[in-house]
């Protein structure tokens, strides 16, 4: 995983609490509730989609945050690797957030979940995300500012 993460551009790392309730009958986070700590880390990087939530902390890089009004940012695909057991700690995880792909109407966030205590990587995942007229459906194209605003954060996929 490290070698991903040397030859990324900037990376931003989030922490993500998990919950008790997250564990499965065997004892680690359940692979369900992987997503759930992906999406977090996602909107803690990239801010809530505009119009939703109410005020707080700003993310690191508003692009979800300053979509104009009327845009929805809907997640086409998910894929994940599970690399080692998680197992609960009272303790954020910590996770590695970049954009591995910039398409004209799509981008695609890259993680690397960390077990906050070992630093062992124990997932890798990929996320994307369209761009879509809330009120027509049709698939909305990034504007040049969303692209400048993102670019320092592209980086090598997970999955290569």
């Amino acid at each position: 995983m490290s070698e991903i993460l040397e030859e990324t551009g900037r990376v931003l790392t989030c922490k993500v609490g998990m919950r008790w309730g997250d564990m499965d009958a065997y004892g680690h986070v359940n692979n369900v509730e992987i997503l759930r700590i992906l999406e977090e880390a996602r909107i803690h990087a990239f801010g809530p989609p505009g119009g939703t939530g109410g005020p707080g902390q700003e993310p690191q890089v508003p692009l979800f945050s300053a979509l104009p009004a009327g845009t929805q940012a809907l997640v086409v695909e998910h894929r994940v690797r599970y690399l080692a057991p998680l197992t609960y700690r009272n303790i954020p995880l910590d996770i590695d957030v970049w954009v591995s792909s910039l398409k004209a109407a799509s981008v695609t966030i890259a993680y690397i979940v960390h077990d906050p205590v070992t630093g062992e990587a124990c997932a890798k995942a990929e996320t994307t995300i369209a761009f879509v007229a809330a009120d027509t459906g049709r698939l909305l194209r990034i504007h040049g500012e969303q692209k400048a605003l993102i670019r320092p954060f592209v980086g090598r996929p997970v999955f290569a």
